[in-house]
């Protein structure tokens, strides 16, 4: 069996399951973002698939597949093209028609719904698939976390009624808790952001760690939970000044445009500066407001106005929207008549008093009172919360914390957003023609697989939950060329290949500390070392992964003792 084990720690493997996916010989890179998945890694990834397809089906959902290749047409139909930008893969073909390399498939399931569904008494349905995606990620890292190339399952329901949709969505919510628990994770559901997907409501399940990329948001008594993107905070309360505050007064910070530049040169703070950023909403171009140590939440950005695209303008929208170079805008004087709306943090609201861009380059503006010297409300201004929550800050009252994780999984209600563009309709039983409602459930099966091992791990390699390991036992005999050891390890071999054990059996011509080390790297759940000591005695060793002791077993029993742990450990991960 092609099982390559390291023992060097590669150098671009900058995470534990990255290091031990590449050192356990699990997989191997192809270039940046893209790999090989060798046969031990194979076999995981073949068994979180299981588990989730049969909890798929279980639910009733139906299994298809769609075509990876897309034209970029359809996604020209959503605006998507514009959302996913440079990530979206595409390529032009011998007829010089645009194609898409799949990120996601709401655009082709949807047309197949539009081509298919007529009728309400063909709703409900779910359909999913389990199939490669592709996402031109400008800086692929940790391995399977942020690869080109990942294996996703995707599922989309569709509906008549939004009832109908949240009896579906609540039943994929269970089927996710139960798919995660038999994957052997521990994690946490947050309310999360749609983004480019767009809809009325979705949850996050996340795995705590700290080699995540997401942020998980929660309050001390965990009634409440979200995403970084997602998570609210309380107002803060109005600044009050000691003195009376004289006139905003205009100060030269010649090549001082940075918020931490500006703080040193004037002797501030950043919770005392305004910032103001200038952001292209669809076509139109908006002022964000944030205290200088806050940082604009683009994702609350964009439900201001209802899932438009958001991207930050360039510097020449920026000199023409301020009349200043970048690093010197300013909400004073130019709020209306210089951009469309001005979006202002409740943050902002509160401040006594602050320092901001001057619109002249090379200039900002002290004693600053919101409300004094610029609209706080007013038309086309809008108050309202629209950065990231930080340390120090409430949600109802409740001090928030803030721990790192991993997205493996999410749920969204999408509602009419693709089944409108796209032409999904149906007749309901008045014969009235509506738009299907939608919902859409995503797991990264790669992401699975790289969450057991980042949290499931120690100083000398893997430890795998049973479900997803790549075998359930393995038999590792010493002193092979001992014909009764020998005959002692086949015999256990046999007995639990007979009764279905994923089982594993290392005749290798090595000695017994480099057989240990590789048992330990690859991380089998559970180890039956068959010595020559031991069997003399009438004995072979039997030790979990995930303890440091081992326990002596007589050898007429040692094939039924494995059995009864395997199917303890199976109790345990039972959903």
């Amino acid at each position: 069996m092609l099982i390559p084990t390291v023992k060097e720690v590669p150098a671009d493997a900058e995470i534990i399951s990255h290091q031990l996916m590449l050192r356990a010989g699990l997989c191997r890179k192809l270039a940046s973002g893209t790999y090989t998945y060798l046969p031990l890694g194979w076999r995981c990834l073949q068994k979180i698939i299981n588990i989730v397809r049969e909890e798929m089906n279980k639910a009733g959902a139906q299994e298809i597949l769609m075509p990876a290749v897309q034209p970029i047409e359809l996604w020209q139909k959503t605006g998507r093209d514009v959302d996913y930008g440079e990530t979206m893969v595409t390529f032009k073909d011998r007829h010089g028609r645009i194609n898409v390399l799949a990120p996601t498939a709401e655009e082709v399931v949807t047309s197949l719904a539009a081509g298919e569904i007529n009728s309400y008494k063909q709703l409900p349905i779910n359909i999913y698939q389990i199939s490669f995606k592709f996402r031109d990620e400008f800086r692929p890292r940790f391995g399977a976390l942020r690869s080109r190339e990942f294996i996703m399952k995707d599922a989309y329901s569709f509906h008549a009624t939004g009832e109908d949709l949240e009896k579906t969505y609540a039943q994929m919510y269970d089927v996710y808790c139960r798919i995660f628990k038999r994957c052997g994770l521990e994690y946490v559901i947050v309310e999360a952001e749609t983004g480019e997907m767009g809809g009325a409501g979705s949850h996050q399940f996340t795995i705590p760690c700290e080699s995540g990329e997401d942020v998980i948001v929660y309050t001390e008594d965990s009634s409440y939970a979200a995403n970084i993107e997602k998570a609210a905070v309380d107002q803060l309360p109005k600044q009050k000044s000691d003195i009376e505050i004289p006139a905003a007064e205009e100060i030269h910070t010649p090549n001082v445009g940075s918020i931490e530049a500006v703080c040193d040169f004037l002797k501030t703070k950043p919770q005392q500066m305004l910032k103001t950023l200038i952001y292209l909403v669809g076509e139109k171009v908006v002022g964000v407001l944030v205290r200088g140590d806050h940082d604009v939440n683009s994702e609350k950005l964009a439900q201001i106005f209802k899932g438009e695209h958001v991207e930050l303008a360039n510097e020449k929208i920026i000199e023409k929207a301020t009349g200043a170079k970048v690093g010197f805008a300013g909400p004073v004087g130019l709020m209306s008549n210089k951009w469309d709306y001005t979006i202002i943090d409740y943050a902002v609201s509160a401040m006594a008093v602050a320092i901001t861009g001057a619109n002249k380059t090379d200039y900002h503006i002290k004693n600053v009172v919101p409300g004094r010297d610029f609209a706080i409300e007013g038309e086309n201004v809008i108050a309202t919360d629209v950065r990231n929550a930080v340390e120090g800050d409430t949600y109802n009252g409740k001090k928030l914390l803030f721990k790192k994780g991993i997205e493996v999984g999410q749920l969204f209600k999408l509602g009419t957003k693709y089944s409108k563009k796209i032409g999904a309709k149906f007749l309901d039983e008045n014969g009235k023609e509506s738009a299907c409602i939608m919902g859409c459930y995503g797991i990264g099966i790669n992401r699975i697989f790289a969450s057991a091992i980042e949290t499931g791990s120690d100083s000398d390699g893997i430890i795998w939950p049973l479900n997803i390991a790549p075998f359930e036992v393995l038999i590792t005999p010493l002193n092979q060329d001992d014909e009764t050891v020998a005959k002692t390890a086949d015999d256990i071999y046999k007995k639990l290949l007979e009764n279905n054990i994923d089982v594993l059996f290392d005749d290798r011509d090595l000695r017994a500390g480099a057989k240990f080390k590789d048992a330990d790297l690859i991380g089998i759940p559970i180890r039956i070392t068959v010595g020559k000591r031991a069997v003399a005695d009438g004995n072979v060793e039997i030790k979990l992964r995930s303890e440091s002791q081992s326990e002596k077993v007589a050898i007429e029993i040692a094939a039924e003792k494995a059995i009864e742990i395997v199917n303890t450990l199976k109790a345990k991960l039972k959903a």
